[in-house]
């Protein structure tokens, strides 16, 4: 009997559960609060209204087994598209280009900026030539940028530490954007948890403590610094489309993007990975998908699985209260459905994203 009750305790560790600890031993990282309300409990098993994922990335899907089982996951969803933000140039972007160029319409495949010498004279032209290759292989959009306060680090195969997206060595590649018609996907800082003390103040602290920031960097750019070279390089491109992916992490004071929205005619907002850190304020949500319904755009920008698209939709669409997803979104905390009106769901599942996506 002992043996066993040992290769079950064995089994759990491995697995990574956690069992019930007492209060006066718990780490809070073990926090693992099961609700108690008997009130109603809304499974959606496929979206309301046909959608078009914006922001999703190749990263954990390595072979084409595993696409199969992607497309079938979202033909059961009723997913229709999935950009895919590779982030990639050169032979990496040729690659995966190549990996889902058999599925036609179900992917759409973004690339990103080459960086390489980005300090030397002559890149920004160098880096448009590329550019332009991607585009006409395939590529149909440039993303997922990125810059946590050092320069723009996302792109592969090299990052250009200290150049931000309103410099402007940048602005050659926007205005090719712009005329080739490619979409911009940015993202900008961190949720505002990253950077207050990961302390027992820290109500994300859970998730805060992992992505926290380090601000102590020479050159580092803040989170409000951050937002004005996004404003910048949207105001100075007016023939570029960009989308500011995460609510361009302001979800701690959404008005700061609610005016970039309402100023920028070529703005939009994607609220991809960010379910958890909004589905606190459901009713302050409600009112802000409702005023800017025509520029918030559906995305996961999470392993595509059953549990991560039924968590979701039921955020998105139920009325639903205190439920967790804590293995999901990292936060201990519960979330709430925003039960958006039939009207906004459309809009923000497909017709946003496919007024976009047609590039007119």
């Amino acid at each position: 009997m002992l043996k066993f009750l040992g290769y079950t305790l064995l089994f759990i560790i491995s697995i990574g559960i956690c069992p019930a600890q007492r209060a006066d031993s718990l780490l809070l990282k073990n926090y693992r609060p099961h609700s108690i309300y008997k009130i109603p409990v809304t499974k959606i098993t496929k979206a309301s209204h046909p959608v078009i994922d914006m922001h999703a990335h190749q990263g954990n899907v390595k072979t084409d087994a595993e696409l199969k089982e992607w497309v079938k996951r979202m033909d059961r969803f009723g997913i229709e598209k999935t950009i895919i933000l590779t982030m990639l140039t050169g032979a990496g972007f040729d690659s995966v280009y190549k990996a889902y160029a058999p599925y036609g319409e179900r992917f759409e495949l973004w690339c990103g900026f080459d960086y390489t010498g980005y300090n030397k004279p002559g890149w920004s032209q160098k880096a448009v030539k590329e550019l332009e290759r991607c585009a006409k292989l395939g590529a149909k959009g440039v993303g997922e940028l990125g810059d946590k306060g050092l320069g723009e680090v996302f792109s592969k195969p090299v990052a250009a530490h200290g150049m931000h997206i309103d410099d402007q060595r940048m602005k050659p590649l926007f205005e090719k954007c712009g005329q080739l018609k490619l979409p911009v996907n940015v993202h900008v800082a961190e949720p505002m948890w990253m950077y207050e003390p990961a302390d027992s103040t820290n109500d994300g602290l859970m998730n805060a403590f992992e992505w926290r920031v380090d601000q102590s960097k020479p050159g580092f750019l803040g989170h409000g610094a951050l937002i004005r070279t996004l404003e910048n390089v949207v105001r100075d491109n007016p023939g570029t489309t960009f989308i500011a992916c995460h609510l361009a992490n302001c979800e701690y004071d959404l008005t700061i993007l609610g005016r970039l929205l309402s100023q920028y005619q070529n703005l939009y907002a994607d609220f991809a990975a960010r379910y958890a850190e909004i589905a606190p304020i459901p009713r302050y949500m409600h009112q802000f998908f409702e005023k800017y319904q025509d520029k918030l755009l559906y995305g996961t920008d999470m392993q595509a699985t059953d549990y991560m698209y039924e968590t979701t939709f039921r955020v998105l669409e139920t009325k639903d209260e205190h439920f967790y997803a804590i293995d999901l979104t990292g936060y201990h905390w519960p979330l709430q459905g925003f039960g958006l009106s039939d009207a906004v769901l459309k809009k923000i599942y497909k017709t946003n994203a496919a007024q976009i996506l047609s590039r007119k």
